[in-house]
């Protein structure tokens, strides 16, 4: 290879690496409004929340109002609905879902802890997972016989209630009963052994906003893990796949 070539190539590739750097910038004033009226087609109802630059040059990851995520050109003509991956030497990394890892973390961190009902290891806490539970799920019942060794190995469950029937389902009587009991986690123990529990919705309980919440974050059924990090494992696993994917082992 000539000395041009070659140093034709790593100008190419520092200007490569120097617009990947710039991914997340978020666009211009003009810029948005432009793409925004573009995107923003009458019908949809969609509007257009935040734009920012994506690590592929010439294409903006665009969050939109009830919507999915999309990756459009900067004047909004083009749009790309899909996850984008980046290629690793250890394999592919979903850079979409990684943002969806960052939101599931924030929204989380905004849910009171005494709105969740949650078992804690006797000793010292090691990681916290949050789940998103239904007591009427078998997959959940079966989650919650794995609590008792999760807590020895010093992993914290956090549950939030998401009735899989919807608001003012048995599903949401039942966990509204074990959120409002005096002493939620032997509640919920019931529920989950199916032994009988007095009904008891109080007011103020956090079942709605829950199952709400859950539906933001792309919840699609039950159990759904979600670890600190804002990763989400869907469906069922045992303690010890838990812990590695906790990297706990």
């Amino acid at each position: 290879m000539s000395y041009r070539v070659l140093k034709a190539a790593l100008l190419g590739m520092c200007a490569l690496a120097a617009q990947v750097a710039l991914a997340g910038e978020p666009l211009e004033k003009a810029q948005l409004e432009k793409l925004s009226a573009a995107l923003e087609a009458p019908g949809t109802g969609l509007k257009v929340v935040s734009a920012q630059s994506s690590e592929i040059p010439g294409l903006y990851e665009v969050e939109l109002s009830d919507g999915p995520l999309v990756y459009a050109t900067v004047n909004g003509d083009f749009f790309i609905v899909g996850d984008l991956y980046s290629v690793t030497p250890d394999g592919y990394v979903n850079l979409a879902e990684k943002r969806r890892d960052g939101e599931r973390k924030d929204a989380l961190a905004k849910v009171k802890t005494e709105d969740m009902i949650i078992f804690s290891p006797e000793g010292e806490t090691r990681a916290h997972i949050s789940v998103f539970f239904d007591d009427t799920c078998y997959y959940c019942q079966k989650l919650h016989h794995e609590v008792p060794e999760l807590n020895k190995n010093g992993v914290e469950v956090r549950y939030l209630a998401y009735p899989r029937a919807g608001v003012g389902s048995d599903a949401f009587k039942q966990l509204a009963s074990a959120w409002c009991a005096e002493n939620p986690q032997e509640t919920l123990n019931k529920l989950v052994d199916k032994a009988s529990v007095p009904e008891n919705i109080c007011e103020g309980n956090p079942i709605a906003a829950q199952y709400q919440l859950g539906q933001q974050l792309g919840v699609r059924g039950t159990p759904a893990i979600i670890t600190q990090s804002g990763e989400m494992i869907p469906g069922y696993r045992t303690a010890a796949e838990l812990m590695g994917d906790l990297e706990l082992n």
